[in-house]
């Protein structure tokens, strides 16, 4: 097996979830504790966040790739990035990276693609939704991605980084969130992806018959597929 690095702390409460994934979707398919080694990395997200904000694109990768390096020197053969932000800088990342690096984005458009999803809607922070990275990255494998309005990106960023990633869930914005998602699914998505890994926090698949594509999910297991390298059906 595969040592998995997981470049952590983006927010901690993401990071639980896949550390979490991993372990339960191993014994799921397995019953046994013999699961990969796992190295975490958590960086300091304030420090992050604020390179992000102010737009020191330069500091946010050198943050990424120290962490990167320091999942190498401790024993990951591979890593992830447990976000969809920093996802930004992949190319670049993965370019500069000892280790072989799995996109998230790749990982969901692969799980799109084979259950015949087209067109999804997006909900994540401000830099996922204006940024062109991740529609980008999705139209290579023929997937159109569809934005929230502008007001509707402005409060689910909100939600994200005053609510979430500090743990705090709360109906009102839950329901802020299912609108938002509803109003996608109107403009023609077939489902949405919560390509924020702090939204399954607060959303759930199939609620209020809308499907949920977690990201932070689906990368988890991709994870641990290339760590056993298996070719197994994902969930």
């Amino acid at each position: 097996m595969k040592s998995i690095g997981i470049v952590g702390g983006l927010s901690p409460e993401s990071t639980v979830l896949y550390y979490m994934t991993i372990i339960r979707e191993f014994r799921r398919r397995f019953s046994s504790e013999k699961y990969p080694n796992i190295v975490i990395y958590s960086i300091n997200f304030e420090e992050f966040t604020e390179s992000i904000s102010r737009g020191d694109y330069g500091r946010a990768v050198d943050i990424l790739l120290n962490a990167i390096h320091s999942l190498h020197r401790a024993g990951a053969d591979f890593a992830i990035i447990s976000a969809n932000t920093p996802h930004m800088f992949f190319k670049e990342l993965e370019s500069k990276s000892p280790i072989p690096l799995l996109s998230i984005i790749d990982a969901l458009a692969e799980k799109l693609i084979e259950d015949g999803v087209r067109k999804i809607g997006l909900l994540g922070t401000k830099f996922t939704l204006t940024k062109p990275f991740y529609a980008e990255g999705l139209r290579k494998y023929g997937i159109e991605a569809i934005i929230p309005e502008h007001q509707d990106v402005e409060e689910v960023n909100r939600i994200i980084y005053s609510e979430l990633t500090k743990g705090i869930i709360k109906e009102d914005s839950r329901r802020k969130l299912m609108l938002i998602a509803e109003k996608l699914i109107g403009k023609g998505a077939e489902a949405v992806a919560l390509a924020c890994t702090e939204l399954p926090l607060i959303l759930k698949n199939g609620m209020g018959g809308v499907k949920f594509y977690d990201t932070a999910r689906i990368h988890a297991i991709k994870a641990l597929e290339y760590s056993l390298e298996l070719n197994l059906k994902r969930l």
